[in-house]
């Protein structure tokens, strides 16, 4: 008898729990490079290139309930011409799909549902450059960065939330035994089930659908909760793929495909907003700005929200003993994907007096001058500029691009960059905006694209104020220290704890995602996985004849209770 999904991949799954319970990093997906990854299966940028090219001007089939009609909602700033058409389906046949298959997939238990879900890791992980693709054409991210943001990197962030949601399922005893009589002196016993919430929506993210996407949507599925996914219609194709590939896997492990969908439509019909406030929709994922997030957070109250607001990445520049690299470091972070990523520095609070350097005393001024220049350099050769600089997608930051420079004197001039490969893609280098303190209006405003501020303040006691009183209010992804003195490494991490913010110190090139060394649980730690069940018990009379302790439904777990 061919094993089950969890049998093949028990002892990846238990490797990663292991390493996840100890504080290390485990990434398989990652280490599996050049011939293991081709022994593996993962298909070639040759073969993915053609099987990509198949998708395009080709109604994309997924077999699924309510179809109303054909929608396609997508364009490539890098001007290849896409018209895939996705099934438009009524929001509330999705929705009720899901729910019709939910017995089944939690009476599967989290073992099986754990084995599925890494199944579909693995056949993801075969179509990497396919999915990196989908990302380069769909969000204008640069074909480098769109395989870090949907590949490897990508699937392993998944499988740690697998694996985290498999270790607190764990967690959960399935027999109690009671150390109680009932009133009239009859011993009791009582049984613990691990309840699903229900529906779960995975509202997309339109720069980093699958980065962004992946945690909600696997640790829902471990849960035992149905998922209905919504992309943004600018990037529809990554997530596409990745629901066809589930759907498949789930049919072939005997489950209903219908436990994920794809809910696409025109912009205009706002079918995100709908299903958030489905009543039959009870857990909802959601990476993006905080308006939104505040949004879905006011109106969706019948839903555990899990919303990572972008917000106001900031730096506070102190003192550096490597003024180079500290201006390096920060012209790479402002270009690098034209902005959309998760360590673009929007506010950069520095001293209006100046700070210390192996250079000596530097000013804003010269800071300004060697930060526009470190950005002139970098973006100086063409086929370097096409590795960092993504395309532009919307109008949103072309016109952020140009309602930022009003508010102060400019400091490096937002442009045209010419791509080597593809000139009708519109890529423009980041603006440098000087700002006071007193401007806060400005800087807390979250602005889209490669927009950054040089904000003086009056001393770096004022800078951490500022941002502990920013990102508190606004939200971040990341804060960024430098400094020299101890003193304030250790205030900025204070202020950090205070902001609940990530924070990078003295790292002149930022990594790509400061909060994922581990499985990242977006904003809300443990609870991103424990808040998508509950815990129900129940307890009867223990039979008359006194048996044996009842062994754990899983390894190692049991529970005492004591009543007094």
């Amino acid at each position: 008898m061919r094993p089950g999904p969890y049998e093949r991949h028990r002892e990846l799954l238990r490797s990663v729990v292991r390493a996840i319970a100890a504080g290390e990093c485990r990434r398989p997906f990652t280490e599996a490079t050049g011939q293991d990854a081709a022994d593996a299966g993962m298909r070639s940028t040759r073969t993915a290139g053609k099987v990509f090219r198949s998708l395009l001007g080709r109604p994309f089939e997924l077999g699924q309930p309510g179809e109303l009609g054909r929608v396609h909602t997508e364009s490539s700033p890098y001007g290849l011409v896409l018209a895939i058409d996705y099934p438009r389906c009524d929001p509330g046949e999705l929705v009720a799909a899901a729910g019709r298959g939910a017995a089944g997939w939690r009476a599967a238990g989290p073992y099986r549902r754990a084995g599925v879900a890494v199944e579909i890791l693995r056949r993801l992980n075969t179509r990497s450059h396919e999915l990196a693709l989908a990302v380069h054409h769909t969000t204008g991210q640069p074909l480098q960065g769109a395989l870090r943001a949907a590949g490897p990197r990508a699937q392993d962030r998944a499988l740690e939330a697998v694996a985290q949601a498999l270790a607190e399922s764990e967690r959960v005893p399935a027999e109690l035994r009671w150390k109680s009589v009932d009133r009239g002196g009859r011993p009791l016993q009582g049984t613990c089930a691990l309840v699903p919430r229900g529906v779960s929506l995975l509202i997309g993210c339109p720069d980093f659908p699958l980065w962004n996407g992946y945690p909600g949507l696997f640790a829902s599925l471990v849960t035992g909760n149905p998922v209905v996914v919504a992309p943004h219609p600018r990037s529809v194709l990554p997530l596409a793929i990745t629901v066809r590939v589930a759907r498949q896997v789930l049919a072939e492990a005997g489950h209903s495909p219908d436990l994920v969908t794809l809910a696409v439509a025109e912009p205009e019909r706002q079918v995100h907003r709908r299903l958030a406030t489905d009543p039959a929709v009870r857990i909802v994922d959601y990476t993006g700005s905080a308006r939104f997030a505040d949004w879905l957070e006011q109106h969706a109250r019948q839903a555990t929200v899990f919303a990572s607001r972008t917000g106001l990445n900031t730096v506070v520049v102190d003192s550096t003993d490597d003024y180079r690299g500290l201006v390096r470091g920060l012209a790479l972070a402002s270009c690098r994907c034209n902005g959309t990523v998760r360590t673009t520095p929007q506010n950069i609070l520095v001293p209006e007096r100046g700070f210390g350097t192996d250079e000596g005393h530097k000013t804003l001024r010269d800071l300004g001058a060697d930060l526009g220049d470190a950005v002139d350099r970098l973006l100086g050769h063409p086929a370097r500029t096409a590795r960092v600089l993504g395309a532009i997608v919307g109008d949103e930051v072309r016109g952020a691009l140009t309602d930022a420079a009003r508010y102060g004197p400019v400091l490096h001039a937002s442009g045209p960059v010419p791509h080597p490969d593809h000139p009708r893609a519109d890529l423009r280098s980041p603006l440098l905006v000087r700002l006071r303190a007193a401007d806060e209006r400005v800087y807390t405003r979250e602005w889209p694209g490669p927009v950054s501020f040089l904000v003086g303040t009056e001393s770096t006691p004022h800078s951490l104020a500022l941002l502990r009183r920013t990102v508190a209010r606004h939200g971040a992804l990341y804060a960024s220290v430098h400094s020299t003195d101890p003193l304030v490494l250790a205030a900025a991490e204070t202020a950090a704890l205070d902001a609940g913010v990530h924070l990078v110190e003295n790292l002149d090139d930022l990594p790509a995602d400061p909060s994922s060394a581990l499985a990242e649980l977006p904003g809300c730690g443990t609870h991103f996985v424990t808040g998508r069940f509950r815990v129900v018990r129940s307890r009867r009379h223990a039979p008359p004849a006194e048996a044996p302790d009842p062994a754990p439904a899983r390894p190692g777990v049991a529970a005492e209770l004591v009543d007094v």
